[in-house]
């Protein structure tokens, strides 16, 4: 998998998100998909790998929220998970890879 594949992924997943999120979200959907989107990017730091752009959907989120903005911020969570999933993606390939990257 290539990082084009992997945008492409998260793209994807997004979209798909932002499908699902058709309804009026409420305080609850919000928490639900902050927390989702926040164990993630928790994954990808275990992993030492956190995109810095997943930071920055979790901080639109919070915004969003607390403004009481909840369609916007679970759509933003839903992207920041769908980034951290992304970056877990990169680092698990990452790891089978960088042998062939080794001069021998």
């Amino acid at each position: 998998m290539h990082m084009r594949t992997l945008i492409r992924i998260a793209v994807i997943a997004s979209a798909t998100g932002f499908a699902s999120a058709a309804f009026a979200a409420s305080a609850e959907d919000f928490k639900a998909a902050f927390d989702k989107a926040q164990a993630a990017d928790k994954q990808a730091a275990a992993l030492h790998n956190q995109w810095t752009t997943t930071e920055s959907e979790l901080k639109k989120a919070k915004a969003a929220a607390d403004a009481g903005k909840f369609d916007d911020a679970v759509k933003a969570a839903q992207e920041a998970e769908a980034l951290a999933n992304a970056s877990v993606a990169q680092s698990k390939e990452q790891e089978k890879l960088w042998p062939d990257a080794v001069v021998r």
